[in-house]
């Protein structure tokens, strides 16, 4: 019924339709559509449904078309309205839709990915490994008429998101319109999501008093670099522990205090570098909670080296799929196209 070219890929390049069958079943137009009525909060889907903007904006994010203005174009006869509605209609996306178009993805891909053996060598053992990170979209060249004369760029966005090494998936994603406003301002929702037995790797953004603290009252782990501002009280002196592949470490105990009084005891690892960060540095300093037995301060210091993971994903999404469109300056649209690649 599919035909000889459908039978050839069959023979030839069965990933291929292995592939292809798994994104169908996940995102094609039926499920996208019955998701979308369970997920939005405002919109509804009227003359144009869910999955064709979808559709159209992929056409971009999969570089086959370079504009959604072309992407529409090229299937008008099959949208059924006027650009200017589907303009409207990305413009309006709501940014709790794209961040649970991940969570959706995410959930889905998982156990699928697991079924076929897909799944990689857990980094710790007995630890549900997340490594979190921001993203800025950067500055766009159309941009409302308004802020045409501000030398400045106005940023369309950012996003904190949530990388799962195990399966390889950005699994979690925290979008904001606001693309100037600081990572921190974001930290609660993430820390909503905090679960006993998660591991939180994350860069010295992230070590604020509240982060750290919460997380071990949740049960979760983390190992963060010790941003300079972050207050505590040293326990014990630094002892030479060895070296790994950058460095040498040495290890002490410190302890934080949270907001209500509550001690959290941590340990404070010294890594002095072999060769300065881009930053000029050769100490870094990293704070972990996990326990010395069995997770030694070379481990620790190997999985905040491996942190660079998402930072390498980021990578991928530039240079395989457009997900920072550049005539996207709505922060609603551009967010949903950072989100759907």
């Amino acid at each position: 019924m599919l035909g000889k070219v459908f039978e050839r890929f069959v023979d030839h390049s069965p990933i291929s339709v292995m592939v292809r069958g798994t994104l169908e079943r996940v995102l094609g137009a039926d499920p996208l559509d019955l998701w979308y009525e369970r997920t939005a909060r405002k919109q509804y889907p009227r003359d144009l449904l869910f999955s064709t903007i979808y559709d159209l904006m992929s056409q971009v994010v999969f570089r086959i078309q370079p504009s959604v203005h072309a992407a529409y174009r090229a299937q008008e006869a099959q949208v059924g309205t006027s650009v200017v509605s589907v303009s409207n209609k990305l413009q309006e996306i709501e940014t709790h839709t794209s961040a649970e178009l991940v969570r959706y993805s995410a959930r889905q891909l998982k156990p699928l990915i697991e079924h076929v053996g897909g799944a990689r060598e857990p980094w710790l053992p007995g630890y549900q490994v997340k490594i979190v990170d921001g993203n800025a979209i950067e500055a766009s060249a159309h941009r409302l008429k308004e802020l045409r004369g501000v030398e400045a760029g106005a940023l369309p966005g950012k996003s904190l998101v949530v990388y799962e090494p195990t399966a390889g998936l950005v699994s979690d994603v925290f979008p904001c319109e606001d693309g100037h406003a600081q990572e921190r301002s974001l930290f609660t929702a993430v820390l909503g999501t905090v679960r006993t037995g998660d591991l939180w790797i994350a860069d010295r953004n992230f070590c604020t008093r509240e982060f750290l603290c919460d997380m071990d009252t949740r049960g979760a782990s983390f190992v963060i670099r010790q941003h300079r501002g972050l207050p505590f009280e040293i326990l014990s002196p630094l002892h030479p522990l060895g070296r790994v592949e950058t460095g040498h470490i040495a290890e002490q105990r410190v302890r934080v205090v949270d907001a209500q009084g509550g001690k959290h005891v941590c340990r404070r690892l010294r890594l002095k570098l072999n060769h300065a960060t881009r930053d000029g540095a050769t100490l870094l300093y990293i704070l972990t909670n996990l326990p010395a037995r069995p997770v030694s301060a070379i481990q620790v210091a190997r999985l905040y080296q491996r942190r660079w993971t998402l930072e390498t994903a980021f990578q991928h999404l530039e240079a395989y799929f457009h997900s920072e469109i550049n005539p996207l300056g709505y922060p609603k649209a551009a967010l949903f196209g950072f989100c759907l690649a």
